[in-house]
């Protein structure tokens, strides 16, 4: 696939897929995305029903949220193939992405590329429609960064797993997403979350963060999110449904900055074409506006359209 629609990620709602319950529940939530969930929140012995579940889930339900994904167990696992096989035969259709996880290598994200190829092609489903969410959870993972986000077409977010990345590390403390107690103000996670971002942004990907285990502290979530929306980065796992709201707010664009960003970029599209004066930069209000910050705006501008925001313009071109 060559240009992919831009996805709101700013809440992805986790949602195991051994719950029918839940299931059913998740698909009437405002998050912008879901992943069906295979891997950790699935017992072993409940592996196979929760294959079933999902791939029924997908196809009975509407789904409120835009995109709907299915995170399946890793390579080192006896079910990663048939994870992949199952729900893609049952509910292929239904399926904006596969999140991976506990990828260290791009083998991993290149194996699972010519599965889900070979699905397609069987399916009658457009070749290379279905998207790839490498999962980066240990040092491993986080040293192939660069090498994992270039490894298909298909990958359009990469997603840190704090979990086991803090067990990797030997992090000491047992709350995940939250900072380590003696590490305070610092963030301990500041080098994690930049070099994905930074691996993400080279190719063009989203970067997502990973979920804030406390879930009835909701000032600790938003401090979590709030750092890495800081950062640059485009959402965040949620675990409950009392996050979606906070991580839409925290990870969406200000209405107004929005608004602003609009009409900066309706003036400096005008004012350096050749019927606006060819200019090579602008001042915008009282800030200089060059094409980096047109590119900032254009961010901008893309992540509040594709969370339902919309603003009309400036006719006039008002500097």
């Amino acid at each position: 696939m060559s240009e992919r629609p831009y996805r709101s990620r700013r809440s992805v709602l986790a949602v195991p897929g051994s719950n029918p319950r839940m299931l059913e529940k998740a698909s009437t939530l405002p998050a912008d995305a879901v992943f069906l969930d295979l891997e950790d929140a699935v017992a072993p012995a409940a592996k196979e029903q929760a294959r079933r579940a999902v791939g029924e889930a997908l196809t009975r339900y509407t789904w409120r949220a835009p995109t709907r994904t299915v995170r399946v167990n890793d390579w080192t696992t006896a079910w990663t193939v048939r994870d992949v096989v199952e729900v893609v035969e049952t509910a292929g259709a239904s399926i904006d992405a596969i999140v991976l996880p506990k990828v260290t290598d791009a083998g991993h994200v290149r194996a699972l590329d010519l599965i889900l190829t070979q699905l397609e092609r069987e399916l009658d489903l457009p070749v290379g429609r279905i998207e790839i969410e490498p999962q980066i959870e240990d040092a491993r993972g986080l040293t192939a960064i660069d090498a994992i986000a270039a490894a298909s077409d298909r990958v359009t977010t990469l997603v840190f797993g704090p979990g086991d990345f803090m067990a990797s590390l030997g992090m000491r403390t047992l709350v995940v997403g939250d900072q380590p107690p003696g590490y305070e103000p610092g963030d301990a996670y500041h080098h994690v979350l930049a070099t994905i971002l930074v691996a993400a942004r080279a190719r063009n990907l989203q970067a997502i963060d990973g979920p804030y285990t406390r879930v009835r502290d909701a000032e600790g979530f938003r401090r979590s999110a709030a750092r890495t929306a800081a950062l640059g980065y485009d959402g965040k796992w949620v675990l409950h449904p009392d996050q979606i709201d906070a991580a839409n707010e925290i990870f969406g664009p200000d209405p107004e900055e929005f608004r602003r960003a609009v009409a900066l970029l309706e003036a400096y599209r005008f004012h350096t074409s050749g019927a606006g004066g060819a200019r090579g930069a602008i001042v915008f209000g009282d800030e200089m506006v060059d094409e980096a910050g047109a590119k900032i705006a254009e961010r901008v501008v893309a992540r509040g359209r594709a969370a339902g925001l919309d603003a009309t313009p400036a006719a006039d071109h008002t500097l």
